[in-house]
């Protein structure tokens, strides 16, 4: 049986001498090709703007900078990718990642926050808390500080059947414990979800 995905997946390259090397998605042979410029421009701009965060004001510290990517879905009209960057700056205790997901749902040609994939006025923030409330003591995380709750713009990415909420390092834990992520079924939200939008079509079976 012949399969094809929604989109079409190239990587290109930005670097900078040996130690610095960036690779990110571009988009290909989409049939709305407004659509195609859009999602790659978001994903330059977002490439750029991690580079931009790691870097700062001190490009001439600067060791080694590695950036790639990872395409999390691509199927049912929703492309879910995740961007990475890694820096290590001359004397610093250790290099520093920073992660950036970008959702778009092909289907209504849009970018998706958090907010998106619910139904208008339903509280996602308490319902998503409270599992990852739940998924951090079986998981027995230590915390930096007590967990209340996420943002209502949470980093995000989807995979599969599964929304999964994560965390930048430092932000709820230790930086040894890498970033927090908390995948979540979408069975299990599926109350809240739109049916309509990217999580209402991961949840139907076919």
């Amino acid at each position: 049986m012949h399969y094809t995905f929604p989109v079409d997946i190239k990587t290109l390259t930005i670097s900078k001498g040996t130690k610095q090397t960036v690779y990110y998605p571009k988009v290909t042979n989409m049939t709305n090709q407004q659509l195609q410029r859009y999602i790659n421009h978001v994903i330059v701009v977002e490439t750029q703007q991690l580079i931009n965060k790691q870097v700062g004001h001190m490009p001439t510290t600067v060791e080694e900078m590695l950036g790639s990517y990872e395409i999390k879905n691509n199927q049912r009209q929703v492309l879910s990718l995740l961007l990475s960057n890694y820096t290590y700056h001359f004397h610093a205790a250790h290099g520093m990642t920073y992660l950036k997901s970008l959702t778009f749902d092909l289907k209504k040609g849009k970018k998706c926050e958090l907010k998106d994939l619910f139904k208008p006025g339903v509280d996602y923030v308490k319902r998503l808390s409270d599992i990852i409330k739940l998924q951090i003591k079986q998981r027995d995380l230590p915390l930096l500080n007590e967990f209340t709750k996420i943002q209502p713009n949470q980093d995000f990415y989807i995979a599969d059947k599964a929304l999964v909420i994560y965390f930048q390092l430092y932000e709820i834990t230790p930086y040894v414990y890498g970033f927090p992520m908390f995948p979540i079924s979408v069975y299990d939200i599926q109350d809240l979800i739109d049916e309509n939008g990217p999580l209402g079509r991961m949840a139907v079976n076919v």
